[in-house]
């Protein structure tokens, strides 16, 4: 095992070594022996020697005030250093074959040529693919961006030293570059001072394409023309697009009060900027580039015979996108400049018609090789990111939707909409939407909220239909919750029919989606509205925080099958919109696994998920990593739709629906009837506490007098995972596998586990979730801050990780957990003695804050960067 890690434990050494001195010069010897001794005590620890474990809290509880900072700011950066290092090993040369897999895609293709599948069907597939990424800035990347700046330039500088050509003297600089991005990591704060508005979360957003998949796109889709031209002799069109890109940051106003219309606003034209900018870049290279003179008649004729046919086109095309930067940038700054919009890129046809016209005459005069360097990669882009750069979604809240109309209904004497039952609420809705006169009066004033919602339709109104993406009801659970937006936007003045999904939450919601969506279909009005194609988002977030990660999967996968048969029924083409977290709670995971353990028929080429948060980064935070990513969801989803998982047998549906009814009971028996529940939660994790901590722009809770049921997913789940006790993403379901093997169902869970792709990959996250796990933390946790009449809770929830654990090492037959995927038990294990002791630092902190009035500056420091340490080193925050 070290021999396979040679290479991730050198950089991870050398990364530490340098962190090591870099503490040593701004503190000094002694304390560096400190912080190494604990490191030395904390891998002891892990072992079982509690001589060493007692030693190392001895130390800890002995921190001085002036001390806990640079401590924490120690094992913080180390954590944050080691995940650096984990994530070049993936795209390092000398990273090996358990962790650098074969190309997904190359991978693929060759087994579907292989297969009966015949090749023009496969072709169809991959040329007709949507796969629409969805950027989200919850929970928010708990790193700041300025040291993501400076992670990324590490990575650069680790490729740059495995160079093998590099003189001495070139590694010597390579080293001193690496050790001056080390200090300034050392010398920046780690948590912002502010909490991060709207804006920034959308420009986070944009820098991500700005600094990856900028260059991704064209590099994955040169590599997947390379494989398919081998295998087939054919090209990809020029215009191929398998994966777009959409976003909520900047639209997700859903319990999100700073998300405005006049911030919705904003972001789109920042967006739109950051595209013209781009794009500006890559013609002023192609003016450069396309010096040719030959070309075909219709070029010539389009230039006049120009001598320089190819760079008078470019010359007009860099003008105008200039002229679009300046417009854009006098917008942002607040003015409203006039504008002749025949001089600058404001439709996409503006940009790539000329560019295609070029492209065609390289190809014409038999210059391909020129026309598919640079030109071929700016019209992919076109193709995938358009010049909006992001397609962005508007997401609100159901009950804001109907409490407009309620509104309205009040003011023109009609009665209050609210109180209508389901019936009379769609008799009213499809008479508006049908008849010809305005609802909305010209001198109604409404409340400041409805008035927002009214806002937010009116600017979507005035939108290019590509700039944006579906309007997304949060909580929706009936027809007419669907129906009042359409509504909204008729009585707004929206020209053009977007898309509007219900996002179906809760365990109810899911159960129920099936029949709102045949309710829906049935009126004619509505299909016609249609035209043939409805999106459905599942949410993963709350109905796990609903009824716990078994049940809600298990009502996830049963909703999509049901409205994939309803959608079937009524001839409508169906998107499924999955909502998944970061965390396994909040339905994350590998997508790869995640996608291919749908239901049969529920992805057939098309699919919505959203990347949220930290995941952004680690799936596309470089341009190598980011084609990774784009190749596994290529290569999942038409293995999805040309290879489709088996139908679940009669009797696994059965085990499963079992399992999802006792997991559902075991899992409320604990978080809803428990009396002691909410009062060990507060005091066993930092929920309170993570208010504090500046993460993303949106409240922690959806009312701020709400309990646990107000909460959001991304607390919820993130508070368990600071004292490693995890229980959202494993409550209820070791239980349920327990009384299964107990009635002596085994042979069927290994069964299930081995021919099902959806429960196993259900087991294998569950198995992750164990791993990362650690009671014994849980319970230091439980000493130092829980109240002693509420131990026996802590005792009970322990004793039930316990039983989950064996329930799963017996299903899989291991010896231990994580046996069968040895790269992610040793990333684990490579974390465990950095964040372990900063676990124990956060309970003592936790326990002094709470017991003092006020804390010193240097404790609720202290305490703001443990957790952002053990988030990093948990690789995830919710």
């Amino acid at each position: 095992m070290a021999d396979m890690y040679a290479s991730l434990r050198s950089n991870v050494g050398t990364l530490g070594q340098i962190l090591g001195e870099t503490i040593r010069t701004n503190l000094d010897d002694a304390f560096l022996e400190k912080i190494e001794q604990i490191r030395q005590l904390a891998k002891s620890s892990r072992q079982g020697d509690e001589a060493a474990r007692d030693e190392m809290l001895k130390l800890l509880t002995a921190l001085p005030d002036n001390e806990l900072v640079p401590f924490a700011k120690a094992f913080n950066q180390f954590l944050n250093l080691a995940n650096i290092a984990e994530q070049f090993h993936t795209i390092s040369r000398n990273c090996d074959e358990l962790v650098c897999v074969p190309d997904p895609v190359e991978q693929l293709l060759g087994r579907v040529l292989s297969s009966n599948i015949d090749q023009e069907k496969m072709l169809d597939c991959l040329e007709n693919l949507d796969i629409d990424l969805v950027l989200t800035a919850h929970p928010t990347e708990i790193s700041r961006r300025t040291l993501i700046q400076k992670y990324a330039s590490v990575i650069d500088i680790l490729a740059a030293l495995e160079n093998p050509q590099l003189t001495e003297r070139e590694k010597k600089q390579q080293h001193l570059r690496l050790r001056q991005l080390i200090a300034q990591i050392w010398h920046t704060n780690e948590i912002r001072n502010e909490r991060p508005t709207p804006v920034d979360e959308a420009r986070w957003g944009l820098s991500t394409i700005e600094v990856s998949l900028w260059q991704a796109i064209p590099d994955f889709l040169r590599q997947l023309n390379e494989q398919v031209e081998e295998r087939t002799g054919k090209q990809l069109p020029t215009d191929i697009a398998p994966v777009r890109f959409s976003s909520w940051m900047g639209g997700d106003r859903d319990g999100n009060p700073f998300v405005t219309a006049k911030v919705t606003q904003e972001v789109l034209d920042r967006n739109r900027h950051t595209a013209a900018r781009l794009y500006l870049k890559d013609i002023v290279v192609l003016v450069n580039d396309l010096s040719v003179e030959e070309a075909n008649a219709e070029l010539l004729e389009y230039t006049n015979n120009s001598l320089e046919p190819y760079r008078d086109v470019l010359k007009d095309l860099r003008q105008k996108l200039r002229n679009t930067v300046d417009y854009l940038n006098a917008r942002l700054e607040g003015h409203k400049p006039e504008v002749d919009l025949s001089s600058i890129i404001w439709h996409e046809s503006d940009l790539k018609e000329p560019l295609l016209m070029l492209y065609k005459s390289l190809t014409d005069s038999g210059m391909s090789l020129i026309a598919n360097g640079l030109l071929l990669d700016i019209l992919r882009r076109i193709a995938c990111f358009g010049i909006h750069m992001l397609r962005l979604d508007i997401r609100q809240d159901a009950e804001r939707h109907s409490d407009v109309i309620a509104e309205l209904t009040r003011y023109l004497g009609m009665g209050d909409y609210n109180h209508w039952d389901e019936s009379e609420k769609q008799a009213f809705l499809l008479r508006e939407l049908t008849g010809k006169r305005p609802l909305i009066p010209s001198n109604w004033q409404p409340s400041d909220d409805v008035a927002e919602v009214v806002g937010t339709c009116r600017l979507i109104a005035t939108q290019p239909a590509r700039a944006l993406g579906s309007y997304v009801i949060s909580m929706a659970s009936k027809p007419s919750d669907v129906l009042t937006v359409l509504l909204l936007l008729k009585e707004t003045g929206c020209p053009h029919p977007m898309r509007v999904v219900p996002l179906f939450e809760t365990l109810d919601d899911l159960n129920n989606a099936s029949s709102c969506m045949t309710a829906l279909f049935a009126i004619d009005w509505y299909r016609g509205y249609t035209k043939g194609h409805q999106e459905v988002m599942i949410g993963y977030s709350d109905s796990a925080k609903d009824a716990g990660v078994m049940a809600a999967a298990w009502a996830q996968y049963h909703a999509q099958e049901e409205l994939v048969e309803v959608s079937r029924q009524a001839a409508i083409k169906l998107t499924l919109f999955h909502g998944r977290g970061g965390t396994i709670g909040r339905g994350g995971g590998p997508a790869h696994e995640a996608i291919l353990s749908q239901p049969p028929g529920s992805v057939d080429g098309r699919i919505r998920v959203t990347e949220q948060g930290e995941m952004i980064r680690f799936k596309f935070g470089l341009p190598k990593l980011a084609v990774q990513s784009l190749a596994l969801y290529t290569s999942a989803v038409m293995e999805a739709t040309l290879l489709p998982p088996p139908e679940p047998k009669p009797e696994w549906r059965a085990c499963m629906q079992k399992l999802a009814e006792e997991s559902v009971d075991a899992y409320r028996a604990i978080v809803r009837d428990e009396p002691d529940f909410v009062a060990y939660f507060r005091a066993a994790t930092p929920e309170v506490e993570l208010g504090k901590l500046p993460l993303g722009s949106r409240p922690a809770k959806r009312r701020v007098d709400g309990g646990i049921e107000s909460l959001r997913a991304i607390p919820w789940i993130f508070a368990w995972s600071q004292n490693r006790l995890m229980l959202p993403a494993w409550l209820g379901a070791g239980e349920a596998l327990q009384a299964a093997s107990d009635r002596g169902e085994m042979a069927l869970l290994q069964e299930m586990e081995q021919d099902w792709p959806f429960f196993k990959t259900r087991i294998s996250m569950l198995e992750m979730v164990y791993a990362k796990a650690e009671p014994n933390l849980a319970k230091y946790y439980e000493t130092c801050l829980v109240p002693e009449n509420l131990h026996h809770l802590g005792e009970a929830l322990r004793t039930r990780l316990a039983t989950g654990i064996k329930a799963v090492l017996e299903l899989t037959q291991s010896n231990a957990l994580m046996e069968h995927t040895p790269w992610n038990r040793e990333s684990v294990t490579l974390r465990n003695p950095y964040i372990d002791p900063l676990n124990f630092v956060q309970a003592e902190l936790l326990a002094r804050t709470r017991k003092e009035e006020e804390a010193s500056t240097n404790v609720e420091l202290a305490l703001m960067i443990t957790i952002a340490g053990v988030a990093a080193g948990m690789r995830n925050t919710g």
